[in-house]
């Protein structure tokens, strides 16, 4: 009998590899296809890219050979420093005429560079090399695949999706709101963030996120006075409100889990999501079964047999937060400073990024 089960399994198990491997080559030839009737757009393009990044160096040489193969002649690369951010980097670019900015790195990458393009009309495009690339993988750009991602980079083809805003209101210094793509957040969720081990995330990826998230399970509760704007315009105030953690999600996708279901990136509102729990442990399992079914359904919703979490799921456009207490803030992974007051608030459709399937309408513009 153990021998049947165990054969029995290793079915199953070969099934789902070949079923797998068999929908990822078909999802590749489908973008084959896509990439081969794109039009080449010989226009200005800027390189912004992070040289942190593993293989950045070779990744340059990579896009070199690929622009003079494509007789692109006007091409630029401007590296970010740790004085120079990707915000800084683009402005430059744009300084100098570029049509179309590309960001080269991951999502802290990006989210500077899209900081600096939104509302301006010139189009962002993206080469993924980090560790999550969260954006890229919601714009169905190719993570493994640099080729590919060059190609839709420098051709014709783009979507206009919203740009969020985090804006520290108690910085007196500050001069713009921190975009973000997919999601912002303080609490539990930046702590994790900002406690994460860079080495083991260099090694196990996004899987460091959790290892730092199980260190910081018990960290205290956080309260402070929520308004939410509606689309509408209403508002709605809670006081006093104790949570875990509170984010506003552009994109609700991250690897393997569904955070947010119902958040589309281009419908000019965000995605609030308020989340706590209680009685220890219990509280976090009903939090994870909570995830896991709405990944599964595909709704915003609490599994039934939730007990000790909350998962409170509002819409709005903008949301402006008083807490009792200074607490850490992230925009797609990158920390802030502390804050005890912040608004989040959305840029509808105010960024061109290039894209693989493209709307009709969004493919005539040659910044596009």
């Amino acid at each position: 009998m153990p021998v049947i089960i165990l054969i029995v399994v290793l079915a199953i198990a070969a099934v789902c590899a070949a079923a797998f491997f068999a929908v990822r080559a078909y999802k590749h030839r489908k973008l084959a296809e896509q990439l081969d009737k794109r039009d080449d757009d010989q226009v200005h393009y800027a390189f912004v890219i992070n040289p942190s990044k593993p293989q950045a160096e070779q990744r340059k040489q990579h896009i070199q050979e690929f622009c003079e193969a494509k007789h692109l002649t006007q091409v630029e690369y401007i590296g970010t420093q740790l004085d120079k951010d990707g915000r800084a980097c683009a402005l430059e670019a744009l300084e100098h005429g570029a049509d179309v900015v590309v960001a080269v790195g991951g999502d802290g990458t990006v989210r500077t560079v899209a900081s600096a393009l939104s509302g301006t009309g010139h189009a962002l495009g993206i080469i993924p090399i980090g560790t999550g690339n969260l954006f890229a993988r919601n714009m169905g750009i190719p993570v493994d695949d640099i080729d590919a991602a060059l190609t839709v980079a420098t051709s014709h083809g783009s979507r206009l999706v919203d740009v969020g805003r985090l804006t520290l209101l108690d910085d007196e210094a500050a001069d713009h709101g921190h975009a973000f793509l997919i999601i912002a957040g303080i609490g539990f969720d930046a702590v994790m963030i900002d406690d994460t081990d860079p080495e083991l995330k260099k090694n196990i990826s996004w899987l460091a996120y959790f290892v730092s998230g199980v260190k910081n399970l018990f960290a205290p509760k956080y309260k402070g006075d929520v308004t939410i704007t509606s689309a509408d315009g209403s508002t709605h105030t809670t006081h006093g409100l104790t949570f875990r953690t509170f984010m506003a999600g552009n994109c609700g996708q991250i690897p393997v889990f569904s955070l947010m279901p119902d958040a589309v990136y281009d419908d000019g509102i965000l995605d609030y999501e308020i989340i706590d729990t209680s009685g220890g442990l219990i509280g976090w399992a009903n939090l994870f079964g909570d995830v896991l079914h709405q990944t599964i359904t595909g709704k915003a919703q609490q599994s039934p047999l939730s007990t000790n979490s909350t998962v409170d799921q509002i819409q709005g456009v903008s949301a402006e937060i008083k807490l009792e207490k200074p607490v850490l803030a992230q925009v797609d992974g990158d920390m802030l400073p502390e804050t005890q007051h912040i608004r989040f608030s959305v840029e509808r459709k105010s960024l061109c990024v290039r894209v693989p399937e493209a709307p009709e309408a969004n493919t005539s513009n040659v910044n596009q």
